[in-house]
């Protein structure tokens, strides 16, 4: 959408000029006024009058003042300063001022003002045509009095036009191009302000949103953070604890198996520490080289995963089904990331003594499913596993299915897209 066609910039309205601009006003107006002066003395000096004649000097220095002096403060006040320099600009050619040109220019840095400046643009307009009607009214009047005595008026006319035709079209010609480019000039200046404001405005919206999707994005860095150490430090912890638990209870009786449920809580510390260390690699990849840093887990480390749980004391089934294939690295950490939760829930509050995991390579998904035969909840996990496979799935655009299986237990069901369509 232009801004021509946007309802909030067709009521735009321009800034009041700066303190800088407002100074550049005198300045020009200082300039017409010397200008102005310069002519009127070498005019004087020549006796080249516009009109044939005119006052006296001082009173032609006078009015050259009165037409310059306010242009000081036409940027400040557009409609006021043309106003008032074209009844002087009417007044002046009355009284037959000796010098037209430094009054005609500034006029059209009036007109051009009006245009440019101001800020209600219905008063821009009719403002600006009413004072060419103006204008051109008493460019009628002075051609009828001009020209009251042809033979006087005319007197050197060699031409092949009639010399009065002649003058109508040359003074309706010169002031068409004089007050149009005064008014075509003065709309572009203010369409270009409008645009340069358009165009800072849209910056500034998209450096708000930049800033806005940064926030987004480093809070759902954090949610992930959050996740992975939610499912290491649970899983690990969970495992540990069952096997610490079942090395007291038969250290004495059998210090073998006590000693093979301690050599496992020794190696699930390790990978904890492992993947401990992998995420905090992520963390400082701003500062360190990144190809340093662990691989996520993937579909590769399931059986890891299935292993653990059955050190842990439960009966895992692992199952690949369908051709294996690689699938996008997101997809498979948040299939293994939804394997590691289900059988930490499993081991820590299902009272399960069996697991089964499955993995199925479908056509354009890849799906995995964890059930077991315990009580069929997930009572003390406050919900939290839940809540992270939720959010790993909705990342992906999949689906989950989590609940109690009709003939006991609990299974959770994922299936995560592996194409774009």
């Amino acid at each position: 959408m232009s801004a021509a066609d946007d309802p909030m910039w067709s009521t735009w309205r321009r800034p009041l000029p700066t303190p800088a601009e407002q100074r550049q006003d005198v300045w020009i107006a200082l300039l017409v006024l010397v200008g102005a002066l310069v002519s009127l003395v070498l005019i004087n000096s020549m006796g080249a009058f516009v009109f044939g004649s005119a006052p006296s000097l001082w009173e032609q220095l006078v009015w050259a003042v009165v037409l310059s002096l306010p242009l000081a403060v036409r940027r400040r006040f557009p409609l006021a300063v043309l106003t008032v320099l074209s009844a002087l600009f009417i007044a002046g050619q009355a009284r037959q001022m000796g010098d037209n040109l430094m009054p005609s220019i500034a006029l059209f840095l009036a007109t051009y003002t009006v245009g440019a400046w101001e800020r209600n643009r219905a008063w821009a307009r009719w403002a600006r045509i009413a004072v060419i009607v103006a204008m051109f009214v008493w460019l009628g009047y002075s051609m009828l009095t001009t020209t009251a005595d042809p033979a006087t008026a005319f007197r050197r006319a060699v031409g092949p036009l009639d010399p009065m035709l002649a003058s109508v079209i040359y003074g309706i010609v010169y002031n068409l191009l004089f007050f149009v480019g005064a008014y075509f000039f003065g709309n572009m200046a203010w369409l270009s302000a409008r645009r340069q404001a358009e165009l800072i405005w849209r910056a500034e919206e998209l450096r708000l949103s930049q800033e806005q999707n940064t926030r987004g994005a480093i809070v759902a860095e954090r949610i992930r953070i959050a996740r992975d150490l939610h499912d290491v430090v649970a899983h690990h912890v969970s495992v540990m604890g069952v096997q610490a638990g079942a090395a007291r209870r038969v250290l004495e009786k059998d210090p073998e198996v006590a000693s093979e449920a301690l050599r496992t809580v020794e190696q699930t510390a390790r990978s904890a520490i492992k993947e401990l260390r992998g995420l905090l690699g992520v963390l400082r990849a701003e500062d360190t080289d990144v190809s340093d840093t662990k691989s996520s887990p993937g579909l590769d480390q399931l059986p890891e995963l299935v292993s653990a749980a059955r050190n842990a004391g439960l009966e895992v089934e692992h199952g690949v089904y369908g051709e294996p294939r690689p699938v996008p690295q997101g997809v498979a950490l948040s299939a293994y990331r939804v394997v590691q939760e289900a059988l930490t829930n499993v081991v820590k509050h299902a009272g399960a003594r069996r697991a089964d995991v499955r993995v199925r390579y479908l056509e354009t998904a890849l799906e995995v499913e964890v059930t077991d035969d315990g009580r069929g909840d997930v009572k003390g996990s406050n919900g939290f596993g839940l809540l992270g496979m939720r959010e790993r799935v909705a990342v992906h655009g999949g689906e989950l299915d989590a609940g109690p299986r009709r003939d006991g237990g609990f299974r959770v069901r994922v299936s995560l897209p592996t194409s774009v369509h």
